[in-house]
């Protein structure tokens, strides 16, 4: 009996499978398949309901929206990057509910605030022996070499350039021995505004469908997060450098390591950031300009 319903609902609708076209036909294929197994288990009767739902529900092509453009991407990556720095500034700006965790005798001082639920952030602070220009190149302008004088970095990999202000990069932390929280990494839209007198750094993780979680690794999120030179009122050669660390490291770890784990990170950050200034100003290369960054994005495009 079933079997000749099907047949007698197939003949019927002939003439509006010879009209159908792109997703239509599409799903009559998958629909002809999932009858084949569903005749086998005597469910056909559920398969032909489902059937009349499709063809009131399926979209349609004209209500497809159509893909952003490239100005409209890079648009939307500039203001994520924004609203990520402001969101970052604003929990800077709110000075109660701060905890000191660590003070050290070279001047490192790193606090931590719970945020909402158990999760909390990181406050380093911090004064450096180094001029706004120079740390704004090293970490922003030249990220990509943040590896060759950090040994937990293993890569960074700037994907996009948005502009001078703004790119996408894909980090992968090291696996070294000391990494409690284990090898991670990190897609993020990097955000920066520079002053006269101080420069600020901000991002948060983003999302992109060419580069989903890799294997092998625990894609890790950052953000809100920032940090913010300034120089020094009485040494413009000397900065004073504040970093909120935000960061859900993901995976099964439990929080008590975490917490133990970020501000220890902050810490041989610092470290190896005071090496690599002591290093000399022949590892710094001069500061890219705009003609630059508009050469790099002619040959990613």
């Amino acid at each position: 009996m079933l079997p000749a319903v099907v047949k007698l609902c197939c003949g019927i609708s002939y003439p509006h499978l010879r009209s159908m076209t792109g997703l239509q036909r599409t799903a009559v294929a998958v629909i002809g398949q999932e009858m084949t197994h569903l005749k086998r288990r005597g469910q056909i009767h559920n398969f032909v309901r489902m059937h009349s739902a499709l063809n009131q529900t399926e979209p349609k092509q004209r209500d497809m929206k159509p893909s952003p453009t490239k100005d409209q991407l890079f648009s939307s990556y500039v203001q994520q990057g924004q609203d990520a720095m402001q969101k970052a500034l604003d929990m800077l700006s709110k000075t109660e509910g701060w905890k000191t965790e660590i003070t050290e005798s070279n001047g490192v001082e790193i606090c931590s605030k719970v945020m909402a639920g158990t999760r909390k952030v990181f406050r380093l602070q911090v004064v450096l022996d180094a001029d706004v220009d120079e740390l704004y190149d090293i970490l922003f302008v030249r990220v990509e070499e943040m590896h060759q004088w950090n040994p937990s970095i293993q890569q960074v990999k700037i994907l996009q350039r948005v502009g001078p202000e703004t790119i996408i990069t894909h980090e992968v932390s090291a696996g070294t021995a000391g990494n409690l929280i284990g090898q991670r990494d990190f897609l993020s839209v990097r955000h920066s505004c520079r002053q006269r007198s101080c420069a600020y750094l901000g991002g948060a993780a983003i999302q992109l469908e060419s580069l989903p979680p890799q294997t092998g690794f625990v894609r890790a999120e950052d953000g809100p997060t920032c940090i913010i030179i300034e120089a020094l009122d009485e040494d413009s050669s000397r900065s004073r450098f504040t970093w909120l660390l935000n960061m859900d490291v993901k995976g099964w770890l439990p929080t008590s390591l975490v917490n133990q784990a970020l501000p220890r990170a902050q810490l041989d950050f610092t470290r190896h950031l005071r090496r690599r200034l002591a290093a000399g100003a022949d590892q710094v290369s001069p500061p890219l300009d705009r003609s630059d960054w508009n050469r790099m994005n002619k040959r990613q495009t």
